[in-house]
């Protein structure tokens, strides 16, 4: 009983592995692959960057097959044939690319087919010897490959034009020397850019006021009704809060500012004026309703720092006294200037200080003598 036990295990044993080695081939046959694979060939022009058989073959990134043979072409020596075997419902089109590519850490070459148009045929319906890929030009080389031909690229550019490199480095060098003998006139240079396009620390701006007379002598009498002194008018260039400098080499007042535009300040400093003089009738706005008796028109023709044989402030306004109807009654023109104690801000601001007190005390004694 015991022989005939082992007999019988030996003999279910042997069935086994029948039946399973031919389920195995229905596998191959069916689920696993070959009876559902179309074959296609792949012409590449260049090495293949070791493909080998049984390298993976890939459509648009999914692994759809693998290589089944790799072969030379006779008649063309940088020609080789790649046959693949790829499962038929991959939509394999005649205009569909072919490349290697390369997978993983160990940079494993794959056959990467790429897409292709929705409407070209698919190359699985043509014949057997018509399924054929072309890859372009180099497109099996390797990164390595390719890094030694552009090395190569590179050493024939500067090969054929060695001569030009070296004129270059020439030129260079005597730029570099030129530099070197003129440092301290490059610094000069680059401030001067910076300042140009906005560039580098800001300038310092330095405030300076202007002072309304104060040392009038006594008006005889206090004329009556309201004096108005509208703004004076002026040209452009004193329709800013720079002080003017013309034809002197004074670049200390490059940042020095009045605290108001010209026309505005010289308003408030005759008003104010007139109101040191004992007069408190003169007005820089009338107000609503109530026109003024009088009107004090002025006109800058110079407020500047000029220079001839020296540097000297020169203040010359032109006036008009109207009354109540718009009649002149007296028109005259101020001027007066002083000589520069140095070439300092302070010292040009003060005789332009001076020279429009002499301009303001004779400008109110006169209007009020006219009035």
């Amino acid at each position: 009983m015991e022989v005939r036990a082992r007999y019988t295990l030996m003999g279910l044993f042997v069935l086994a592995v029948c039946a399973a080695g031919f389920w195995f081939v229905h596998w191959l046959e069916t689920g696993g692959g070959l009876a559902d694979r179309v074959t296609y060939r792949v012409r590449f022009e260049g090495p293949i960057a070791g493909l080998l058989k049984g390298s993976a073959v890939l459509f648009n990134g999914v692994r759809v097959g693998e290589v089944t043979a790799t072969r030379l072409e006779a008649a063309n020596p940088n020609g080789v044939m790649v046959d693949v075997a790829v499962d038929q419902t991959a939509p394999v089109r005649t205009d569909t690319k072919a490349e290697i590519d390369f997978q993983g850490l160990a940079g494993a070459p794959v056959v990467s087919l790429l897409g292709g148009s929705p409407g070209a045929p698919l190359l699985a319906k043509a014949e057997p010897a018509a399924r054929v890929l072309t890859a372009e030009k180099d497109s099996g080389q390797s990164l390595t490959q390719a890094g030694r031909d552009a090395l190569r690229r590179i050493n024939a550019v500067v090969g054929e034009n060695a001569g030009p490199l070296r004129n270059a480095i020439a030129s260079i060098e005597k730029f570099v020397a030129a530099l070197a003998r003129n440092a301290d006139k490059v610094d000069p240079i680059l401030a001067g850019l910076e300042r140009l396009t906005g560039g580098g620390a800001k300038p310092v701006v330095r405030m300076f006021d202007l002072r309304a007379a104060t040392t009038i002598p006594a008006l005889k009498a206090i004329p009556p009704g309201q004096l108005l002194v509208p703004e004076p008018r002026a040209l452009a260039n004193f329709e800013s809060e720079k002080i003017l400098v013309r034809g002197a080499d004074l670049t200390s007042l490059e940042n020095a500012r009045w605290p108001d535009v010209l026309p505005r300040l010289l308003q408030a400093r005759i008003v104010q004026s007139f109101e040191n003089a004992k007069f408190p009738r003169a007005l820089g706005r009338a107000p609503d309703g109530a026109p003024a008796d009088f009107q004090l028109l002025t006109e800058i023709r110079r407020f500047e720092i000029a220079e001839d044989a020296a540097p000297r402030a020169v203040v010359e306004l032109a006036t008009k006294v109207l009354d109540k109807d718009g009649k002149i009654i007296g028109t005259r023109v101020f001027m007066a200037e002083r000589p520069l104690a140095s070439r300092e801000p302070q010292a040009a601001v003060a005789a332009l200080n001076d020279a429009f007190a002499q301009v303001a005390t004779e400008l109110v004694t006169w209007t009020c003598a006219s009035m």
